[in-house]
């Protein structure tokens, strides 16, 4: 065979392993999907107080595990301790009050009836008066005074009504349950509550984590303290819209980590996100702006799989590890390519 034969047999190879290998890759991207973009995700609460003060005390270090319900920081008690006092003497004084409006009501009510029945008693007599005039045995001044009286007497009864309802407006209902009783009762609640902020605990289970934190550092309500990471793992794949077609909820999944070279873990699919960021637009009062693109052939877009590990030990990885996610078909022909494929990559996470 000579020299030109020869690399006229190279070249017949190399095109007809280039065939091969781009009919794999072909039918893999659609039959048994990988994807080298994801990572492990864990949910990171940002801790922050709800009051202001100075932080007294740091219960924890970096990288520390809790539990829920544990301390995480304190901030002086002091100045809502002294609310809480306050606000226990404000409902003190206000059951005060009501009991001294108590006591006027009643004693209003005693001058209701006293007015009342002076009422009844210049009527009678102005009464009696008019009928003795009408005989021309009492004069017509003793008359008018009678029923000067009588008008006294009425506009008495009127004043001291009218204070009756005033105290009584003011005191509201009888109970304990009024107005005012139950604002000062609020404002206690408050008090206690804004109390109980001063001790920052863990909403959860996690790990913290880079934490910047000391005492005597001054804490703002709403501006986060502490980095809390669940202890909950979540792998993220982003997949090709139609290497998905084939695939769904609870499908099984081969995982690699780099951090973890030669291992493969199983999973499953959990979810699949509603939609991507390019898929969001803002109502910014703004025209339409439309995609301008001169490639004949356009990026394929990528939707976003959450899978959950099955495996206890990867559980401990941290958020952030990067992955690779092998999509496992339901044929066994294309499923056995799918492990091996998956395993060669978590081999070569050796070298790379």
């Amino acid at each position: 065979m000579t020299p030109d034969q020869k690399f006229a047999q190279w070249i017949k190879y190399s095109c007809i392993a280039f065939v091969l290998v781009f009919a794999y890759f072909l039918i893999a991207d659609i039959a048994m999907p990988l994807t080298p973009q994801a990572m492990a995700t864990r949910i990171v609460t940002k801790v922050a107080p709800r009051i202001s003060g100075p932080i007294t005390a740091v219960y924890v270090e970096n990288n520390q595990p809790v539990r829920k319900g544990d301390i995480l920081f304190d901030i002086d008690p002091e100045p809502f301790k002294i609310a809480v006092e306050q606000a226990q003497l404000n409902l003190e004084r206000v059951k005060q009050n009501n009991a001294q409006l108590d006591a006027s009501i009643a004693a209003a009510k005693a001058d209701v009836e006293a007015a009342s029945a002076t009422l009844s008693q210049k009527n009678r007599e102005a009464l009696r008066l008019k009928t003795l005039f009408q005989r021309n045995v009492v004069s017509q001044q003793q008359l008018d005074k009678a029923e000067s009286d009588a008008t006294t007497a009425q506009a008495k009864l009127t004043s001291v009504k009218a204070h009756l309802k005033e105290l009584e407006v003011s005191r509201g209902e009888l109970s304990d349950a009024n107005l005012t009783i139950r604002t000062a009762e609020t404002q206690l609640k408050q008090a206690q509550l804004n109390l109980s902020y001063t001790r920052i605990k863990a909403e959860e289970d996690g790990v913290i984590t880079n934490l910047q934190l000391e005492a005597g550092a001054y804490a703002v309500a709403g501006a986060p303290l502490v980095a809390l990471v669940s202890d909950n793992l979540d792998v993220i794949a982003d997949f090709r819209e139609k290497s998905l077609r084939n695939f769904d909820l609870n499908n099984e999944a081969l995982v690699a980590f780099d951090g973890k070279p030669g291992q493969v873990f199983q999973a499953r699919v959990s979810s699949l996100d509603a939609g991507v960021s390019a898929g969001q637009f803002d109502a910014d009062g703004r025209l339409a702006t439309p995609t301008q693109s001169n490639r004949w052939v356009r990026d394929a877009q990528r939707m976003r799989l959450h899978l959950q590990l099955d495996a206890a030990d990867a559980q401990q990885l941290p958020s952030g590890a990067r992955a690779t996610v092998q999509l496992l078909p339901d044929g066994a022909i294309f499923s056995t390519f799918a492990k091996a494929q998956i395993r060669f990559l978590s081999l070569l996470h050796y070298i790379y």
